[in-house]
């Protein structure tokens, strides 16, 4: 460990101090000479901490997870998940949101957050020296937020202009409208920001109501990754919720158990989500047409999964991939072409998207159904299937070179996946995927009727079916 590392540790209690509040340990995955090690602890209250080390870097990246996000809000509730993510920074009894800030940048750190359909997630990046600081600030803002209602409306402003900006950007609009072609107006179908309509009609005590309901232990996960020792990570996370206690909703008795995975929760429940796909039209006037075009896809744990990343990597992963050359490569008619699959707990969607000159677009519209339609009857040869493959391997190397994606990998793996594999493992997975299931996978996928989502300067959405 390196010096900062052992000046970081000094801040910490000594690992014999662990035994009062600390329920079990387990090593997850044992790692390579230091490197790579996963260590999970459960603490009082049902908090999950879990922790990956990377001795050789200087940096630690810690982040709380929480199992909410947009899908599991009604109607009258869109948007409150997103709204929360916001409104934690406003303030605590112990820090005003300039303190919250501040006192992370002041040590050349990052704080930030997001929300997606099924989580939110609160982080920082700092020196491993200052990982004591980000501890406390996070504990801080997830457990005893004050959400005061003059910061509410000063929010609700702010998010209606992020809405706003998102409607001004067809690029990530025509996603939305897939989403809603897609799960049609459902939880998962309805945009994570929510609507105007809803962020103006949200009330504080109802944004309140949603905190507390889903702001609580067994709901919580507390992921780091970086030049770090688990025990010292761990005495920081209790000592940080202990400290918030006093002003906070989130209890701490050791009877209290965790959560099962979004995953787990799924695994016996009913069948995957699915709707009838349908064709959206967005009309504005745009230099540009945006199309997504997709099928249904498969669950978060499917084992399918592995084969249609293959796929996906085939078709539009990049400037070797189908769709580039035909579309782009061979007739000029996009900049950007790619393909993509999404997995949630119980549903998914392989889709494809291309953004265009408008006078383009039905040949564009052509070209990506024809690919989709091929693979669905043929699937892919031997040498695309070992250009996916190397694709997704390399990929996922280097996607986990750094310790902010390392600690968005263990923090999924435990709170939504309910399960860690090693990078070996994943590569293996990956490496043993066959002709045969990819075949498998694209008959069974892309063979149904696509949902369509367009935006551009058109009139009648019957020309895209």
């Amino acid at each position: 460990m390196s010096d900062s590392g052992k000046t970081a540790a000094s801040a910490y209690a000594e690992p014999g101090e662990l035994e009062q509040g600390v329920v079990g340990t387990e090593l997850l995955l044992a790692g390579v000479d230091g490197s790579g090690v996963v260590r999970r602890t459960l603490l009082p209250g049902g908090i999950r901490v879990v922790t990956e080390a990377m001795p050789l870097v200087r940096s630690v990246s810690l982040g709380i997870w929480v199992g909410v996000g947009s899908r599991d809000e009604s109607v009258e509730l869109a948007g409150a998940s997103h709204y929360l993510e916001h409104l934690l920074f406003k303030g605590t009894p112990r820090r005003s949101a300039l303190d919250i800030s501040a006192s992370v940048e002041a040590v050349g750190g990052d704080i930030n957050a997001f929300t997606t359909k099924e989580y939110t997630c609160y982080y920082a990046r700092v020196l491993d020296a200052d990982l004591p600081l980000a501890a406390d600030v996070l504990t801080d803002v997830v457990s005893s937020a004050l959400l005061r209602a003059e910061d509410v409306e000063s929010e609700r402003e702010v998010i209606l202009e992020e809405i706003a900006m998102t409607e001004d950007d067809p690029g990530d609009l025509v996603h939305e409208e897939f989403s809603l072609a897609m799960w049609g107006d459902t939880p998962l179908g309805r945009p994570i920001a929510g609507s105007v309509e809803s962020v103006r009609a949200l009330t504080r005590d109802q944004v309140e109501e949603h905190y507390r309901r889903h702001y609580v232990g067994p709901n919580l996960v507390v992921a780091a990754a970086g030049n770090l020792r688990h025990e010292h990570v761990v005495e920081l996370v209790r000592r940080g919720f202990e400290r918030a206690a006093g002003d906070s909703h989130i209890a701490l008795s050791p009877d209290t158990a965790p959560r099962n995975s979004r995953a787990e929760q799924d695994a016996a429940g009913p069948t995957p989500l699915m709707m009838e796909p349908s064709v959206r039209l967005l009309g504005k006037k745009t230099e540009q047409a945006h199309l997504v075009l997709g099928t249904p896809g498969v669950r978060r744990l499917d084992d399918r999964r592995w084969a249609l990343g293959v796929l996906a990597a085939v078709l539009g992963g990049g400037m070797s991939s189908r769709l580039f050359q035909e579309v782009r490569e061979k007739r000029g008619l996009a900049y950007s072409v790619y393909s993509f699959a999404t997995q949630f707990t119980d549903s998914g969607a392989f889709g494809v998207y291309a953004g265009c000159q408008p006078k383009k677009l039905r040949e564009v519209l052509s070209l990506c159904r024809a690919e989709i339609e091929r693979a669905a009857a043929e699937g892919i040869s031997e040498q695309e299937l070992a250009l996916g493959i190397g694709q997704l391997r390399g990929g996922t190397v280097l996607g986990l070179e750094d310790t902010g994606s390392r600690m968005s990998r263990i923090g999924k793996s435990e709170l939504v996946y309910g399960q860690h594999l090693s990078v070996d493992a994943v590569l293996d997975r990956i490496g043993a995927v066959t002709l045969d299931e990819v075949k498998r996978v694209a008959t069974e996928l892309l063979a149904t009727a696509p949902a369509a989502a367009v935006v551009g300067p058109y009139k009648n959405v019957e020309d895209f079916a």
